[in-house]
This record gives structure tokens, sequence and C-alpha cells, in this order.
């Protein structure tokens, strides 16, 4: 059973090593030469379109790598490409700008021309070593020897005698077990080649985590700021309306208790009146909590909040879910409150006739996309409810991009980090 699990663990190594190298030649000189051709003509502007396309196709090849490098031989290479600013669509200086700026751009290249031929190197090693194994296993090199009287194997040359002949087979069960124990390790050794040119460096880390700790210490402050408003609205809320009618409500009690005894009728009136405004006060109070959380977020989870907010709306809104669970409690409220900030704009703003939201979960992070068929120019600007939420997904380490060129459509696309719990998965629907 050990043989034969060494043996099926080096032949699929070697046939994902092979796959991975011999590939990389062609694949990565087309997508060097089309990078250095679509750079060389944004001197007469065709690079703003071409340049930021080619490297998506570059980045996507690269991405393949990782996830080959991640799934198959455990060597874990994170992204290093900077964020999308807003308002930087393909075509646009913008995108080209920040394209060339970006170290990782230039990485990609470097990673695309030595990969080539490293890539090679390794893909063929293993599938040679394998199949000159085999010859000499197999007695191969003794038939051409015999047929041709001039051959030999490994450290036989030429085979001449019996004892040549013998020695051939064990030759080739030694080089067949080496190429097969050095199938794991060359595909870790192109792993790690990627991830030399496909990582980060020290520096773009450290220059990337001093990013994400100014970003965590201004969305802090943002949402301490947040926070005491909501308050100071709830404190208010409760002042001018449930209170108020409370007390009212203390009050006409009161008075039917001395009317009781000498005017019935009165007694009666004052205490429908009272039960009147209990139920202002009830309904006002419930309201309020629904601001705070929803409780159809509680029972049903994020994906029964955001439907049910989807039916309240003046529009059809196709809601789309692919959750295994439930983010954490903060969390969901969060998307749960960015996704209604969002379709608010859609009916306040978009003159939309149509609007869809889809929510998935991929590598470790809850992505929401909120889109709508209206005019577009949608911005994240100072008082802008974008800036809302892109301050609410802040707090927790999300990012929000809009895609609103004019004439539209709408794109939000918001990232929340995060786990989810209580496997459970929904299908699509619609809602209008």
């Amino acid at each position: 059973m050990r043989v034969k699990a060494f043996v099926r663990a080096g032949a699929v190594a070697i046939g994902r090593v092979a796959l991975l190298g011999l590939l990389s030649p062609p694949v990565k000189l087309v997508l060097l030469i089309l990078s250095v051709v679509s750079l060389a003509l944004s001197v007469i502007g065709l690079g703003l379109v071409l340049a930021p396309l080619v490297a998506m196709l570059v980045r996507a090849y690269a991405d393949l790598h990782r996830r080959a490098a991640r799934d198959w031989s455990w060597v874990d290479i994170p992204r290093p490409y900077r964020p999308l600013p807003a308002g930087a669509f393909v075509g646009t200086p913008r995108r080209w700008w920040w394209l060339v700026r970006d170290p990782a751009t230039w990485r990609d290249l470097l990673w695309l021309l030595a990969g080539a031929p490293v890539g090679l190197l390794l893909g063929l090693a293993g599938p040679v070593l394998l199949v000159y194994g085999l010859e000499g296993l197999l007695g191969v090199a003794i038939i051409i020897d015999a047929a041709t009287g001039r051959y030999g194997y490994g450290v036989t040359w030429p085979i001449s005698d019996t004892l040549d002949v013998v020695s051939v087979p064990p030759q080739g069960a030694l080089v067949t077990a080496g190429a097969l124990y050095a199938g794991p390790w060359l595909l870790w050794t192109l792993a790690h080649f990627d991830r030399l040119l496909l990582a980060p460096t020290r520096g773009a880390a450290l220059a990337t985590l001093a990013e994400r700790v100014d970003r965590l210490t201004e969305t802090r402050t943002h949402v301490v700021d947040a926070q005491a408003a909501e308050l100071r609205r709830i404190e208010r809320d409760l002042h001018d309306g449930a209170q108020a009618r409370i007390v009212s409500l203390s009050m006409s009690l009161g008075m039917a208790e001395d009317l009781v005894a000498r005017d019935p009728a009165a007694a009666q009136a004052l205490i429908a009146e009272a039960r009147e405004a209990s139920g202002l006060a009830l309904a006002e109070l419930r309201h309020l909590v629904r601001g705070i959380h929803p409780p159809v977020l509680a029972e049903r989870g994020l994906d029964g909040g955001v439907r049910a907010l989807a039916l309240t709306l003046p529009l059809p809104v196709t809601v789309t879910v692919d959750l295994a669970g439930r983010p954490d409690a903060p969390v969901e409220s969060a998307a749960y409150f960015a996704v209604a900030e969002a379709l608010t704009n859609v009916v306040k703003h978009a003159h939309a006739s149509a609007a869809w939201v889809s929510l998935t979960h991929l590598g470790g992070a809850l992505h929401i996309t909120v889109g709508d068929d209206g005019v577009g120019g949608a911005e994240e600007r100072s008082g802008s409810g974008l800036t809302g939420v892109a301050r609410r997904l802040g707090a927790f380490d999300g990012v929000l991009r809009v895609d609103s060129p004019p004439g539209g459509p709408t794109v939000l696309t918001m990232e929340l980090p995060c786990a989810l719990s209580s496997p459970r998965t929904s299908p699509s629907s619609a809602t209008g």
C-alpha cells in the first residue's frame, strides 16, 4: 500500500509540474510580448486600453500559478497588487497610471521572462527522469542494444555481457524511484520560484501593513464618531418619541383614574386614548429597534434579511445568495446595512428600472455586489451615502469599489473579510 501511494504521489506530482512547466514557454512568452507591445503603444493612446486588458490576463495567469502553488505544494503566495482607485476605468489615464506605478506589474513581467526557461527545465526534468528509469526497468535499453549492438544504460555503457544485462533493470528501478521521489520536490521548487517573484516584497509588505494600520486608525475614528452620533440619535428618538408618548400615557391613565368614580364615560375615553398612545409608542420602539438590528436579520440571517429588504423597494430586485453559512453577527449587520444604504441610493438617485444583489463567500471574504441599470455617475464623495457605506465596511477592514460610468450601469463591489459558520445554502430568487 505504501509503495502504491508513493508511486501515485510521485506520478501525480510529475504530471503537474510537467503541465505547469511545459506550458510556461509558449504562454509566458506570448503574454510577455503582448505586455511589451501594449505598453509601447501607450505613446499613441492605444496602450491606455490594451495595457490594462493585457495586465488582467497576466494577473489571471499568475493567480492560476498561485492557486496551484497553494493547492499542490502548500506554498502560499499572497497577491501584491495595489487596490484599484475609484474611477480608474479601463481606457482612462488613471487606470494606466495606476498600472505602471504598481511595482507588482514589473515583477510580473520579470516572472514571465525568467519563468519560461525555469518552468521548461523543471517541467522536463520529471518526465525525462521517469521515462529514462522505465527504459531501464522494463528492459527497453537491452532490446535497443540487441538490435544495434551499440547501446548502454546508466553506468553500463555499452551493454557487453550478461553481467551488464543483469545490471540494467536494478539501475532502471533506482532511477524510476528517484524520479518519483523528486516529483513533489520539483513541484515545490517551481512553487517557490513563483513565490520569489509573485509574492509581495518585504518593503511592499511593510508598506501594505502601514497602509492597513493607517486605514484601521482612520476607520476606528469614523466608527467611534458614528457610534456617538447613533447614540445621540437613539436618545433623541426615545426622548421625542416613545418617552413623550409614555409620559402622555401615564398622565391619561392618572386622569382616567380620577374620573372613574364621577365620570365613567370620560374615563373610558381617556383609557381608549391611552391604549392608542401605547400602540403608537410600541410601534415607535419597534421601528427604533429595527434600525439598530433588524429582527429579520437575527431570525433569518443575511440571506433572509436582504430578501426581505428587497421586497420593500418600489422596483424589482434580483437577489442571488451563495453562502455556506452565516458570518459573525457584527459583520452580518454591517453587510446588511451596507446593502440597505446602496439600495436606498438606487431608489433615490439612479432612476433605475431594476437592480440586483449578489452575495458570495470566497477566499475568506464576503463578496457583495449591488448593481442597477440606472443613469450611472455615482461617486464616493464626502457626505454621500457611499462614503457611509465605505466607513461602515472599513470598520471591519472591508473595501468598497464603485464602477459607475455616465449612462450606467452602476456596480458597487464590497468585500468583508470574515469566516462563516452554521452551514446553509440558499438558492437564487427574484423579488419585485
